[in-house]
C-alpha cells in the first residue's frame, strides 16, 4: 500500500493570544480526496495555511506521502509534491497567462515534460489555450481561477490543496470548477478542499472534516454528512 498522500496529527495555530486551530487531525489517501468545510473563522484557512508552513503552528506530525515535512520551509513546499491555490487567486496580473502557467514550473527543469504538463493544463482549461497571450488581469474572475489552479498543476504536485475555489463564481463557474477538480480525482490527483461552499465540497470529495472554533466537529464521508441533520441546517441552510 502507498503511503498516505497527507498525515495531520494535532494541529494547532495560536495567533497571539487566540486558539484559530486546535488539535486537528486528518487523512488525506493517496488519491484521494478530503474537504473541510465549516462557517467563516470556523479555522479552515488557518488549517490550510498552517499545512504548507504559511503561518506558525504547533504539530505532532506533518506527513507527505509518508515523509516528515514538520520542518521543510513553505516556499518548498513544492519539491515535496504539494500544489497550493490561494484564497483570491493571486495571479500575476501584468503578465501573460502562459508567463503565469510558466512560472507555476519553476522548480522544474523546462523540458518535454513540462511543455507536455502545459498541454495538459491547456486540455482542462481549454479558455487559457485562447487566451494564452493576455495579461492575466484582463480575465474574469472565473478565468483566474483557472488560472491559478492551472499554475498549481504545473508543478506536477502529488497533492493539490485549493483554498475556496468556488469564491466570488457564478454557479455556472462554480460547475466548471467542480468538473474539473473531478476530472483531476479521476485521473488519480490527490486534493484537499476548503470550502465554505458545503454543496461543491460533497461533490467533489470522498470525505469530510466540519470545524466549528477552530476545531474537528465531525467527520464522515462526503455522502454520510450530506445527508446529515444537523450539517444540512448549520451549513446548507435546509
Amino acid at each position: 500500500m502507498s503511503a498516505a498522500a497527507l498525515e495531520v496529527e494535532n494541529l494547532t495555530v495560536r495567533y497571539g493570544g487566540v486558539c484559530a486551530v486546535q488539535s486537528v487531525s486528518f487523512t488525506v489517501p493517496a488519491g484521494g480526496c478530503l474537504g473541510i468545510i465549516g462557517a467563516n473563522g470556523a479555522g479552515k484557512t488557518s488549517t490550510l495555511k498552517a499545512v504548507l508552513g504559511l503561518v506558525p503552528r504547533t504539530v505532532g506530525a506533518l506527513r507527505v506521502g509518508g515523509q516528515d515535512v514538520s520542518r521543510v520551509k513553505a516556499r518548498d513546499m513544492v519539491r515535496h509534491g504539494i500544489g497550493y491555490v490561494p484564497e483570491g487567486r493571486h495571479v500575476f496580473a501584468g503578465l501573460s497567462v502562459e508567463t503565469n502557467l510558466m512560472l507555476g514550473a519553476y522548480a522544474q527543469k523546462w523540458n518535454a515534460a513540462t511543455r507536455g504538463q502545459l498541454e495538459e493544463v491547456f486540455a482542462l482549461f481549454p479558455v487559457l489555450r485562447e487566451m494564452r497571450g493576455r495579461l492575466a488581469g484582463a480575465l474574469s474572475g472565473g478565468q483566474q481561477q483557472m488560472l491559478a489552479i492551472g499554475r498549481a498543476l504545473m508543478s506536477r504536485p502529488k497533492l493539490l490543496l485549493l483554498d475556496e475555489p468556488s469564491m466570488g463564481l457564478s454557479p455556472k463557474l462554480v460547475e466548471e470548477i467542480l468538473a474539473a477538480l473531478q476530472r483531476l480525482s479521476a485521473d488519480g490527483l490527490s486534493l484537499l478542499l476548503v470550502e465554505q461552499n458545503a454543496k461543491l465540497t460533497f461533490e467533489a470529495t470522498d470525505s469530510c472534516l466540519v470545524m466549528e472554533n477552530g476545531a474537528t466537529a465531525m467527520t464522515g464521508t462526503s455522502g454520510e454528512l450530506r445527508h446529515d441533520a444537523r450539517v444540512r441546517r448549520v451549513y446548507l441552510g435546509l
